[in-house]
């Protein structure tokens, strides 16, 4: 009896709220993703409510008649909670527990709740804490009177104001510690980095919304292990994995944190050292749920968050995915991407259209580089070398005049080689 105790877990049951400020459809796919977010961390959904407002009420999030109608659908649905999609501030939140007496939460607490959930690298758990305690602080202030219903008047320092003080003082210790820690990775991550480019790797970084394939294509063509889930933000850390093209290219393939709809700015801020290796990457893999009624939404999402980390000036390569799922084939057809060098159809999980991504990665890489032919005589033989490391040997052939050679090279070194 006591394992069964142990064992069983209690599931979350949670109302969806939002707020129109548009078109009611709009609210309606976001609550789509709000539910897909809930369940993947492990509530259960029971039902959503969406008031049609000119602006969100700045003090209950929603008007007076629409908080009777969701206090009746709690009492109805036996809810455990509710999960507003937009971010509350510390007084909504509050005056909505008042008036419903029920948990509330809103969209930025779920996501850092799954983030919480997924990181399992010392770097990843840092910046999920960071991220937490970025928000707690934001709402210290109007948590102030549930920190203590005592004292606090004018010309007088209550219990109330003093648990307030300790608190932002031990956060903001905690966050200066933990700005620390996440320097000295971001310095073992820069010389990692530096090294690659000594080494004259190019790198892929993979990139797109969450639930695009980022993941399934990393294991597809690396065998990196890496979860693969049909839950949005399956996998959090960052993987990179070294990939072997057909001419012999060797290619730095990282998979990175997923975008999504009104991400957080306080995880946008402590990923950033993360989505950086996006930024100096040679190529941008952005994968795509081609079957997703949204997917257009979604690259207009990760162009944005691509820009706000200012990442920019990269050649991308725009992968349609899971397009076995999709039976109409007039919307495969329509699908567009006019900010991409260039645009695959796949179906990675399949294993379709792998060959022609890697096609274009190779042509993207043979851009910057040169094709020589030459013979090179006996006594530069060590210059053979160089181009093996760094350049990608088609043919070579020992001659009496020498050692001929069909090579691409990159261009800076075409200059150090003896012509």
């Amino acid at each position: 009896m006591a394992d069964f105790y142990e064992n069983k877990q209690v599931t979350e049951e949670v109302i969806l709220v939002g707020v129109a400020l548009g078109e009611t459809s709009v609210t309606d796919e976001s609550l789509d993703e709000l539910e897909e977010l809930a369940k993947t961390a492990g509530a259960v959904t029971v039902g959503r409510l969406i008031q049609n407002r000119e602006m969100i009420h700045p003090g209950t999030y929603l008007g007076k008649g629409k908080l009777e109608e969701l206090a009746f659908l709690i009492s109805e649905t036996h809810a455990t909670g509710i999960i507003c999609d937009d971010e509350l501030s510390p007084a909504q939140m509050a005056n909505m527990e008042d008036v419903l007496d029920i948990k509330v939460m809103d969209r930025t607490l779920l996501i850092l709740d799954i983030f919480a959930q997924r990181a399992t690298t010392r770097e990843g758990k840092i910046q999920v804490e960071l991220a937490q305690l970025r928000y707690r602080a934001t709402r210290l202030v109007g948590m102030r009177n549930s920190l203590s219903r005592l004292g606090g008047g004018i010309g007088t320092r209550g219990p109330g104001e003093k648990k307030l003080e300790v608190d932002r003082r031990l956060i903001r210790e905690r966050i200066s510690q933990l700005k620390r820690e996440l320097e000295d990775v971001k310095r073992h991550r820069e010389v990692a980095r530096q090294q690659r480019q000594r080494n004259q790797i190019p790198v892929a970084a993979i990139v797109g919304y969450t639930n695009a394939g980022k993941s399934t294509l990393l294991n597809r063509l690396t065998g990196a292990g890496v979860l693969e889930e049909d839950k949005l933000f399956a996998t959090l850390d960052p993987t990179t994995r070294n990939l072997t093209l057909d001419d012999g290219q060797e290619l730095l393939l990282t998979d990175t944190v997923g975008f999504i709809h009104k991400l957080p700015h306080h995880l946008v801020d402590a990923f950033r050292s993360t989505l950086e290796e996006a930024k100096y990457a040679d190529i941008l893999i952005h994968m795509v749920d081609a079957s997703n009624p949204q997917a257009e939404m979604h690259m207009h999402v990760v162009y944005e968050t691509l820009a706000a980390l200012d990442i920019k000036d990269k050649k991308i390569i725009t992968v349609f995915n899971k397009t076995d799922l999709i039976q109409d084939q007039e919307s495969l057809v329509s699908l567009k991407d006019f900010r991409a060098d260039y645009t695959v159809t796949a179906s990675v999980k399949q294993g379709t259209g792998l060959d022609a991504l890697l096609s274009t990665v190779q042509t993207i890489l043979r851009a910057n580089k040169l094709l020589i032919e030459r013979v090179f005589d006996y006594a530069h033989a060590g210059e053979i070398a160089v181009i093996r490391k760094y350049g990608q040997l088609l043919e070579e052939r020992y001659q009496e005049d020498g050692i001929y050679v069909k090579a691409y090279i990159p261009k800076d070194i075409y200059a150090r080689l003896s012509f």
